[in-house]
């Protein structure tokens, strides 16, 4: 118990995302490729008497600033100690750490991924028995993300998040990722400003030998809430312009903006493309990465 536990954060991807329709209570249905990087937050968990969160990292400050109740790691911390307790389960305190690595409200997951990454620290810290059906649907509770990045692992995410189908592992593809620093309401956009297309899209899901192969299959594909967050957020579109001129095979938006991505061949050809871009544009976070992949 006196073994602090840590647990990377790492950014999410959606590598395409479609709306595909709505639920009954008004929720996006959707089809979405989901992918993780080498780069995202981490968080610890150290045995304390009472529950509590610190913050560091650059994107540290909009955290300090949310009230406890509104915070999703200390919401997915109490939740697993509401189950733990209603399990019979005593469990201590836990003091958590967060290092603030992603831009807040980015597309990325940065929020649910740090909710993951503290359900999973805290059952290792309190060596709690549930299983991971049970922590999926816990992880649903908290995010239509959150469920998706307890896995952690690339998969085609369905329905309001909660389904999850194993796909073949990605190729490690260099990525750059870049933010123009802004944080937008899409889904409530998309609702407002666009139509649903019915019917059946394709969804490709590898494998994949190389980020050629990925970028093609890319290529088919859309991500449904690109054009209103644009319409919301011009600097989206320069962008995506700047990706466009650079190397990269392929550039789209993730999630709901306002991060994008691009896939490159080689990481040489990214890291050029990064110190470009922070030089010409010095006010955009920009991070090159890559995808977490079997090769």
């Amino acid at each position: 118990m006196s073994t602090p536990i840590a647990v990377d954060a790492p950014a999410k991807l959606n590598l395409y995302l479609h709306i595909v329709g709505r639920n009954s209570e008004g929720y996006h249905l959707l089809e979405s490729l989901v992918a993780f990087t080498r780069s995202g937050d981490r968080l610890s968990a150290a045995p304390a008497e009472t529950l509590g969160l610190e913050t560091d990292g650059p994107f540290a400050a909009p955290l300090r600033e949310t009230a406890d109740e509104d915070n999703l790691v200390l919401k997915a911390a109490r939740r697993l100690e509401a189950w733990a307790s209603a399990e019979g389960h005593r469990v201590p305190g836990a003091r958590l750490h967060l290092d603030k690595i992603l831009p807040v409200a980015s597309g990325i997951g940065g929020g649910s991924a740090d909710a993951a990454a503290a359900l999973l620290a805290l059952k290792q810290l309190w060596h709690l028995p549930i299983a991971m059906d049970a922590l999926l649907a816990l992880a649903q509770s908290l995010g239509s993300d959150v469920p998706a990045c307890v896995a952690g692992e690339a998969a085609l995410m369905e329905g309001v998040g909660e389904r999850l189908s194993p796909v073949p592992a990605l190729p490690s593809v260099p990525v750059l990722l870049v933010n123009p620093g802004v944080a937008l309401p899409v889904y409530r956009a998309f609702r407002e400003t666009c139509a649903i297309e019915p019917g059946t899209r394709l969804k490709p899901i590898g494998p994949f030998a190389d980020a050629a192969q990925l970028s093609a299959a890319l290529g088919e594909t859309r991500n449904d809430l690109e054009v209103p967050a644009i319409a919301l957020c011009p600097p989206i579109a320069a962008v995506l312009r700047a990706l466009e001129a650079s190397s990269a095979l392929f550039w789209r938006m993730s999630g709901s903006g306002a991060t994008c991505f691009g896939l490159f061949a080689d990481p040489v050809a990214a890291t050029i493309a990064a110190a470009q871009l922070k030089q010409d544009q010095p006010g955009w976070w920009v991070l090159p990465t890559a995808l977490r992949g079997a090769v």
